[in-house]
């Protein structure tokens, strides 16, 4: 009689528990890659130290104050004379004033000519050679109300410049009061190319 031989035991079921181990093993690893790693950040904002040195500006016309506020007053209607009724109101048609301005004025006269500048760029780019000086003759009564703004001179040559530049002055209502009345200020204002 042939004897036949049984298959040994154990020896099927040991690759599924060499199986069922490494997949185990692989969803520990798994669950511990998940766990340590993405921890939520914490993020701090350091605020600007008080006693730290502040940038210093080169440009000296950013340390001009802005003017006081614009009141539109309509169309340009060139020169306004004005009057008091009764000595309340500003004096525009004074004969001489003899008001001097102070610091705060001159700002506001800095500004409104650094403003102007605006009138020079659009005409500069009809010219490119276009430059040269236009003053500009102001008349401010007692509280600072604009009662002219005229062309002194215009060695430059443009009309439209130096109109556009005098009409600047005359949109204000009103700038700073000159101490001791009304003034007659010029304003003198260079334009030159790639300067401001």
């Amino acid at each position: 009689m042939n004897s036949i031989t049984p298959p040994p035991m154990g020896g099927g079921n040991g690759k599924y528990a060499v199986v069922a181990i490494l997949l185990l093993g692989g969803m520990v690893g798994l669950w511990f890659w998940r766990s340590s790693g993405d921890k939520p950040q914490t993020i701090v904002i350091h605020a600007p130290d008080a006693n730290a040195p502040t940038q210093v500006r080169n440009n000296i016309d950013d340390d001009v104050p802005p003017p006081p506020p614009i009141i539109d007053a309509g169309p340009d209607t060139g020169t306004r004379m004005m009057s008091s009724s009764g000595g309340t109101g500003p004096v525009c048609n004074a004969a001489k004033c003899n008001g001097v301005t102070a610091g705060d004025l001159e700002s506001a006269l800095a500004f409104r000519a650094k403003q102007a500048h605006a009138c020079y760029d659009s005409a500069l780019a009809n010219d490119s050679t276009l430059k040269g000086k236009i003053t500009i003759s102001v008349r401010l009564a007692s509280n600072g109300q604009v009662c002219s703004a005229s062309v002194a001179s215009n060695d430059m040559g443009s009309p439209a410049v130096a109109q556009c530049v005098a009409n600047k002055f005359r949109q204000t209502g009103q700038f700073p009061a000159p101490k001791g009345g009304c003034a007659d200020i010029n304003v003198p204002v260079n334009f030159v190319p790639g300067g401001k």
